[in-house]
């Protein structure tokens, strides 16, 4: 955190109207404050802090006398504390004539992704008579807006996942030709090697998941619980990874495909109302785009559920639509989801999201097709990673 930066933090408070952020972590409690101020992690702060951002003004720390220095690398004055009490009074100097600031907080945890400052600090806050908002749809600038070198990262993972798809249905493919034994779990070794093989990394994952098992959205096989390949099977396959590189972008898609010269007649009519989905999503998202109209994240899951509910699958569709995608394969920013959150924040120029609507049958199969959409700094919506055009066919 420079001086240069908080003055852009200082301009976007002016713009939505409040007071100042609070940054606030107790032991780590925090990642957005860490990152966003630019702490390295090898330091270490066991103590409460709180670095304000006032709309105008210099900031101000306010720091634990044991870890006095901790932050001299910020700009703004500091204060120490040693005791509780002092803690609270020195807040309250500090917020002054504060009435409405922004900290990591969502109301009702609608949004619990970044609602990770603790309710007793609310309290205490609150006391002062200042009313909290919500820091997220300021946050996601610094988490979530891309510059040219992540953009470039996110391709490379995404062209990484596009080649090892293809080494995977043809690893499926040769082996059921060839008479060899392959399960889920020998697929999703092979795709951890092609990703060591390329400098790649993932949280987790990959996961291979066979006819009755890909109608469970998180399932993923392991040594002991796997199932074997074998002609006639449908096979889902979703990948994430990203470039092993500092501040490396992650990709994540995911593809389907049959063990047979075509899929049945269920199975393709419902790739197609998924695919029908998924493309009035992006055809909304772009449309909003090129009208320069802001994009709330559950608009989005709203208009792709509505597509598979007017099918008759509705209940069927049994996760959000898509999430964000930073450096982590579930970002910061905002998740196309009005179903297991209200995620009403905007999506942004410069930033990337998956659109994975899918359809669960139990004891069946399941269909999800997922894409990446990058945002462009002049509007544009990109898919990133290529498309899946109808049910693969490896026979």
């Amino acid at each position: 955190m420079d001086q240069n930066k908080v003055e852009q933090i200082q301009s976007r408070l002016k713009e939505h109207g409040v007071d100042g952020w609070l940054l606030y972590d107790n032991h780590g409690s925090n990642r957005f404050a860490k990152d966003l101020l630019g702490i390295p992690p090898h330091l270490v702060l066991t103590r409460r802090f709180f670095y304000w951002i006032p709309k105008e003004g210099l900031p101000q720390k306010i720091v634990h006398r044991i870890e006095s220095e901790s932050l001299n690398t910020l700009p703004g004055t500091t204060h120490l504390y040693l005791s509780w009490i002092e803690l609270e009074h020195v807040l309250k100097e500090v917020l002054g004539g504060a009435k409405k600031i922004v900290m990591e907080y969502s109301p009702h945890n609608a949004n619990p992704n970044i609602s990770v400052v603790d309710g007793g600090t609310l309290e205490v806050v609150r006391g002062f008579d200042i009313e909290v908002l919500s820091s997220d749809n300021i946050l996601q600038y610094y988490t979530s807006v891309l510059d040219e070198e992540q953009i470039a990262s996110h391709l490379e993972a995404s062209a990484v996942l596009e080649t090892t798809f293809s080494r995977a249905w043809d690893l499926i493919t040769d082996s059921l030709r060839a008479g060899k034994r392959i399960t889920e779990y020998d697929v999703q070794k092979f795709i951890v090697s092609e990703f060591t093989a390329q400098n790649c990394i993932a949280e987790e994952g990959p996961t291979c998941s066979v006819n009755g098992n890909s109608a469970l959205p998180h399932y993923m096989a392991t040594k002991r619980g796997t199932r074997e390949i074998t002609h006639g099977d449908l096979i889902l396959i979703d990948m994430w990874c990203k470039k092993d590189i500092p501040q490396g972008i992650y990709a994540d898609l995911t593809r389907v495909a049959v063990a047979a010269p075509q899929p049945t007649p269920r199975q393709e009519e419902v790739f197609k109302v998924v695919k029908g989905a998924l493309l009035e999503a992006i055809n909304f998202v772009r449309l909003r785009f090129e009208k320069k109209e802001k994009v709330l994240g559950a608009e989005v899951d709203d208009v792709c559920r509505a597509s598979i509910e007017r099918a008759g699958y509705g209940e069927f569709f049994t996760h959000r639509t898509g999430h964000n995608i930073d450096a982590s394969v579930h970002g910061a920013g905002a998740n196309l989801d009005n179903l297991e959150t209200a995620d009403n924040r905007k999506i942004l120029p410069g930033m990337c999201f998956s659109i994975e609507p899918g359809i669960y049958l139990p004891g069946e199969f399941g269909i999800r097709i997922e894409y990446n959409l990058l945002i462009g700094r002049d509007n544009s919506v990109e898919i990133t990673g290529g498309s899946e055009e109808s049910i693969i066919c490896l026979l």
